[in-house]
């Protein structure tokens, strides 16, 4: 899982199996975060304003965690929702810059030894991961 800014430069990673649900993976991708301060004073920020994600990502539990640390979760409903809507239009309006997330994935695609996953230790797949995030944000500068 990637957590990438409005740009869709990466700014966090988290690497894990992909047997758990992607609402588990959410809170330790987000601890990944580290954006220094402006003032380059301080400790470096942690977390963002909002989060955008797709349907996977519609959990009310989730939504009370993040809420409780300041951070707005803006997702679709899924279809199939028991309770009521929890989001009105107006926030689901930021949803349609998805696609930047979408072509940072795009991005990880071009490099062809995180397609098809040659590595068995997740050390060294992760490597190639922190190398491919790397030189996407050299791009970007």
């Amino acid at each position: 899982m990637v957590v990438v800014d409005g740009e869709g430069v990466p700014l966090g990673n988290h690497l894990g199996s992909a047997s758990p649900a992607e609402v588990k993976l959410a809170e330790p991708t987000l601890a990944t975060i580290r954006v220094p301060n402006r003032c380059r004073r301080g400790r470096p920020r942690q977390k963002p304003q909002r989060l955008i994600g797709d349907r996977a990502y519609d959990s009310d539990p989730l939504r009370a965690r993040l809420k409780k640390r300041g951070i707005e979760l803006i997702v679709p409903h899924r279809a199939g929702r028991v309770r009521k809507a929890t989001q009105d239009g107006r926030a689901l309006r930021r949803y349609r810059k998805r696609w930047k997330i979408e072509r940072t994935n795009a991005w990880l695609g071009n490099f062809r030894h995180l397609v098809v996953r040659y590595d068995r230790m997740l050390s060294i797949y992760q490597a190639f991961f922190q190398i491919a995030c790397f030189m996407i944000v050299l791009r970007r500068l």
